[in-house]
């Protein structure tokens, strides 16, 4: 059996412990102290911890998953597997129906294949069209549309069914209706890029409502006559709250009291991550729009901020680091409260016998050092 001996794991109930860890078939299958179980030893001098899920991320290593390409999806799978992510979302925009169109159909084509050079597609996180044209942010105006139950319905046969996550702003047209939709199908609908009010959230929660995109970003802000999204989001247990915890989105304040403020299971670290991630500083894109990448942050022209170039090991390290968050929790916010959102801890998202071996170690310092999905080194430092 191949695996790891002697190695240092987070294991669920048990924090960091020494163990030895042995797969086969692409799944865990002995977690204990008999090490003479595995015979093809994997040698590792870190943490091993469950490989990241990223449930917002649009591209990296100079592809977007709007680009519309199996090629695209490929590049972003082998790009972020280095920062130790070994499963996303491909997250499209606002954008002509073609465009999106033709994004679903290169995931349907991949997932259906499955094979990756890295991290695994799980599925899509379609951010936008429906949201508020007030709300947009980086997201290009002229292609924003009212939710619309049939729209959804065309966009998820067009992805092979493979549609996780909406969002939406529930306030609009048709919102509500779209909402009840989701949560009929069991897919997550998402409060983004919205105007909502408390009351919108409230009832938008009571339509089947669980999750909030990256928390502050594009929603109303928390005020003291009239609580917002943001307010809204740490008031109901039932919404998953999704952070890009790059210390540039959001001051470390603002985090702290967003985690203080949600059930442990319900903070979820994302990249949010556009083409740009893993490239040198200088001109990009997103939806058609000049980004200016410098020092670690993406901007439009404008200065509005234009997704991140965040890797999700240095999103933990800044938890831990600067935050104080202990490692176990700030782990947890990348592997099991993502799995769970999206529907898939049952075989991902913790180190436990017959989950899969999609795992990451980790240096004292928060580098990658390896990388497995299903058991294969798909990045080795």
């Amino acid at each position: 059996m191949k695996g790891f001996k002697n190695v240092k794991a987070y294991l669920p109930n048990k924090g960091v412990v020494v163990t030895n860890i042995g797969f086969e078939n692409g799944k865990i299958a002995y977690i204990g102290d008999d090490a003479s179980k595995i015979d093809e030893v994997l040698k590792v001098d870190g943490v091993v911890v469950p490989g990241f899920i990223d449930q917002h991320i649009h591209g990296a290593g100079g592809s977007d998953g709007m680009d519309g390409t199996e090629k695209d999806i490929q590049i972003i799978s082998e790009t972020i597997a280095r920062e130790g992510t070994t499963g996303f979302l491909v997250t499209t925009m606002t954008q002509s129906p073609e465009n999106i169109k033709k994004a679903l159909s290169a995931v349907k084509s991949v997932m259906e294949k499955g094979e990756y050079k890295g991290a695994e597609v799980l599925g899509v996180h379609l951010e936008g069209p429906f949201i508020c044209p007030k709300h947009v942010g980086a997201q290009p105006l002229e292609y924003v549309a009212k939710p619309s139950v049939e729209i959804f319905d065309e966009y998820d046969a067009v992805s092979g069914g493979n549609i996780k996550i909406v969002t939406l702003a529930p306030e609009q047209e048709g919102g509500m209706e779209l909402v009840s939709h989701l949560a009929k199908l069991g897919r997550v609908a998402s409060i983004g890029h919205t105007a909502s009010k408390y009351s919108d959230v409230e009832l938008a929660v009571k339509h089947g409502a669980c999750n909030v995109t990256h928390t502050y970003n594009a929603q109303t802000a928390l005020h003291h006559r009239e609580v917002g999204v943001v307010g809204s989001a740490m008031l109901f247990d039932e919404l998953h709250s999704e952070a890009i915890c790059d210390l540039i989105h959001l001051s470390a304040p603002a985090i702290k009291l967003l985690i203080k403020n949600k059930p442990h299971d319900k903070f979820v670290l994302i990249t949010d991550a556009m083409r740009a991630k893993g490239m040198p500083d200088g001109e990009s894109e997103l939806g058609g729009q000049l980004v200016i990448v410098k020092d670690g942050e993406a901007r439009l022209v404008d200065g509005t901020l234009a997704g991140s170039v965040l890797k999700m090991n240095v999103a933990v390290k800044n938890l831990v680091e600067k935050l104080g968050v202990s490692f176990t929790d700030a782990i947890d916010f990348a592997t099991a409260n993502p799995a769970k959102n999206i529907g898939v801890f049952v075989e991902r998202g913790s180190i436990e016998v017959g989950k899969r071996a999609d795992l990451t170690v980790l240096s004292d310092d928060f580098s990658v050092l390896a990388t497995l999905v299903g058991g294969e080194v798909v990045y080795k430092a």
